[in-house]
């Protein structure tokens, strides 16, 4: 039976949305696997709207299902109709926007909480023990939906690594091309452009990762 995964996203561009790259790479990887997949955004306005160009916030609003839509070619749900019984396994990329969107990380960091809708979601993937992915800063999510003790990483940065431990979490260093697994909880998250220097980079361990959540829904299957 083909496997069914719901990945989240958060916006379109590194700075204010969901990393482009990083979102490229994990479609790209599932669909090499044979894995159906399901792409939903918050129907809310983002945090703010940064230039890409120049980095500069610009003066207007728009929407995180609308821009992610752009990433997903219109084959995007709002979150609200995500299901956690209707897919095998969950994964976020990263970018800002998972900080300033589906959380306000950016901005309270260790007091964060996450955007409603989609902390009902991961917590109901977590409660049921379905593998869950995080990219790049999503980890930093890991200790609101999972609860104190658990493990992920964010490669090497040291103030998230301190935030996610503030929260209770147990921040483990990564390499770029590595993941790290909360075996109990069935979490497997790698650092991707926290600390990659090249869209190849990214790939090692964003492959490496939809691998391990792939083989986490087989053992799944058949336990």
């Amino acid at each position: 039976m083909q496997k069914k995964v719901a990945v989240i996203l958060s916006g379109c561009g590194v700075q204010d949305g969901a990393e482009i790259h990083e979102s490229v790479l994990t479609l790209l990887r599932l669909d090499q696997r044979g894995v159906e997949v399901q792409c939903f955004a918050p129907n809310i306005i983002q945090h703010h709207v940064i230039n890409h160009l120049t980095g500069e916030e610009m003066p207007e609003s728009r929407n995180v299902l609308v821009e992610s839509a752009r990433i997903a070619r219109g084959a995007i749900k709002d979150i609200r109709e995500a299901d956690a019984d209707e897919f095998d396994a969950l994964i976020i990329p990263g970018g800002f926007g998972a900080a300033k969107n589906l959380s306000n990380f950016a901005v309270e960091g260790a007091n964060c909480s996450i955007q409603p809708e989609l902390l009902a979601l991961a917590e109901a993937f977590a409660e049921s023990g379905k593998p869950v992915g995080l990219i790049c800063v999503s980890p930093a999510l890991a200790a609101k939906i999972y609860g104190p003790g658990v493990t992920c990483t964010v490669g090497n940065d040291p103030a998230t690594a301190k935030a996610i431990s503030k929260m209770g979490g147990t921040h483990q260093d990564c390499a770029v091309s590595e993941i790290v697994e909360d075996h109990a909880r069935k979490l497997v998250s790698t650092p991707a452009y926290m600390i990659a220097q090249s869209i190849s980079e990214a790939a090692s361990g964003i492959n490496k990762l939809v691998d391990r959540v792939i083989e986490l829904i087989q053992e799944r299957e058949v336990a």
